[in-house]
């Protein structure tokens, strides 16, 4: 039997959800290594709906379940429902929507709140022992969650490839130990079981964040 990983989705597009193709390279990954995905998001508003052709907010309400479940193909649970004993490892990617609704990282910063349902999970997968993998902007729950951590979001010093390098000075700021990897690069954090990659954090070629991802699983599968 292979591993069982639950991949935890927070709603569907880059600017107020997961982010599809680190969802989908995921998913493609965890196959290619004959682990089980396990599909899960809240039942929960999003904390907003925004126009991926504008990068707008727009008045629309959608509900992070029922848009994660465009991605899963349907294939999906209430993250309610998610029970540790059952699986191996978790896996949340990145996207806008890990900061906005699984935390208020988007408003908030290092002063942001992280869900009770996801901490409680992700302090779940810690406990007992289980590898946590957190892709893009997704390490930041782990920051907030475990201080003292070792993580990557990719690179500390700002420029046009690291468009968002403050994430890792921020990161630094809450006493995580910020680790510089390249896009195609992971690291490993022995003692916690957190593998992390930067993903969309960088501004690369799509091909390399795949790649990059395709480590991160690979890594996962086998601490489970």
């Amino acid at each position: 039997m292979g591993k069982k990983v639950a991949v935890v989705l927070a709603g569907c597009g880059v600017y107020d959800g997961s982010e599809i193709h680190e969802s989908s390279a995921v998913l493609v990954h965890l196959s290619r290594e004959g682990a089980q995905a396990e599909v899960y998001a809240p039942d929960v508003d999003q904390m907003h709906v925004v126009d991926h052709m504008k990068g707008q907010p727009t008045q629309e309400k959608r509900n992070v379940l029922v848009e994660s479940a465009r991605i899963a193909r349907g294939n999906i649970k209430d993250l309610a429902k998610l029970d540790v004993k059952g699986l191996d490892a978790l896996i949340i990617p990145g996207g806008f929507g890990v900061a906005k609704n699984l935390s208020t990282w988007a408003t908030q910063g290092k002063n942001c709140i992280v869900s009770k349902e996801v901490e409680d999970i992700l302090k779940a997968f810690h406990a007992a022992k289980k590898p946590i993998g957190l892709c893009c902007i997704s390490p930041v729950l782990a920051a907030k969650i475990f201080p003292g951590c070792e993580l990557t979001v990719g690179h500390d010093t700002e420029c046009e490839k690291w468009p968002y390098a403050k994430t890792a000075e921020t990161m630094k700021e809450l006493g995580c130990k910020h680790v510089n990897k390249h896009v195609t690069e992971i690291h490993v954090d022995v003692k916690n079981k957190l593998v992390t990659t930067s993903a969309f954090m960088c501004n690369a070629p799509i091909h390399e964040i795949y790649d990059g991802i395709g480590k991160m699983v690979k890594e996962v599968v086998r601490l489970a």
